[in-house]
């Protein structure tokens, strides 16, 4: 069955060690740790570093494998997530470049799969968008295909507040735009960091693709959404999507986890599950952020 861990995002003031040592003493298997760029964060769960890429040396290396085998805990990704098809050319190519850094420290630390996003220019259309990815794309995925790492994009639309509207901020938002960009890039290495979370907001089928898709799995992220369907009444699917859903830890929501870990059982799936923790109700204190991510532990647990 697959190993359970968790987005270390949610501890943004914990450092390595710490992050590692939580996992070790409650039960994780495995952590999903952050590799922004030191500096300020431009929004909620981004610029966290656990992982200092440009830091890197080979006795940090060394260390980092050290500490993870004395805690028999291990990395199940390196995490980055900006918008790497930004219309700002200077902030694009920086990005592209620090996604490429977190490749290679990947591929020197072992860790075998990259997850961030595509990214999205929010006020070109989705074909124009499909242009500018096959402009600055390739690059990246045959990079990582030539180090042998997976980049696993996650599936948010990142269309959540007004300065990401209208088109939002990813592009990989759904099968139809996946089928498009793996037929474009059909690297073995270039897969899905599949969150159903966000299939279920857009009313899309979050069980289905896992069959479709299975091939291109790299890592799961757990998240639950919950829709409040009295608010989509009054508002419909074009209000921005934080009037009529919410982000919730898993088994808060609508997801249906039972259904969810059998298809992923259906499907072969063996790689690691960590939980992406997203809710505002346990975050206004250390003391309950620990005690949600520990009740979403103790509730994903009953399917593994």
């Amino acid at each position: 069955m697959p190993d359970l861990g968790f987005v270390s995002a949610i501890f943004p003031e914990k450092t390595f060690e710490e992050v590692i040592d939580f996992a070790s003493q409650n039960g994780f298997g495995c952590v999903e740790l952050m590799c922004w760029p030191k500096g300020k964060a431009e929004r909620r769960y981004a610029g966290v570093t656990h992982i200092d890429v440009d830091e890197l040396q080979e006795t940090s290396i060394q260390s980092i494998k050290d500490y993870l085998k004395e805690k028999d805990v291990y990395i199940s990704a390196l995490g980055y997530y900006p918008n790497a098809l930004d219309p700002d050319t200077e902030k694009r190519d920086f990005y592209i470049a620090h996604i490429k850094k977190v490749i290679k420290a990947a591929s020197l630390l072992n860790v075998p799969v990259v997850n961030t996003f595509i990214g999205r220019d929010q006020h070109k259309t989705l074909e124009e968008n499909i242009g500018l990815f096959k402009q600055y794309w390739p690059p990246v995925i045959e990079y990582a295909t030539s180090l042998k790492i997976k980049i696993g994009v996650e599936n948010c639309p990142m269309l959540f507040t007004n300065d990401e509207w209208p088109g939002g901020k990813n592009i990989a938002i759904n099968p139809e735009v996946w089928e498009q960009l793996f037929t474009l890039q059909p690297s073995s290495c270039f897969g899905l960091n599949y969150d159903p979370s966000h299939l279920l907001w857009q009313q899309i089928d979050y069980l289905e693709p896992l069959s479709e898709f299975k091939e291109k799995l790299f890592h799961i992220h757990l998240k639950d959404a919950k829709v409040f369907s009295e608010k989509l009444k009054r508002v419909g699917v074009l209000a921005t999507p934080l009037a009529y859903h919410s982000p919730k830890l898993p088994g808060r929501g609508d997801i249906n986890w039972l259904l969810f870990f059998e298809k992923l059982k259906e499907v072969n799936y063996k790689g690691p599950v960590v939980i992406e923790f997203e809710d505002k109700e346990f975050e206004n204190s250390p003391e309950n952020i620990v005690k949600g991510l520990l009740q979403a532990r103790d509730y994903i647990s009953q399917f593994l």
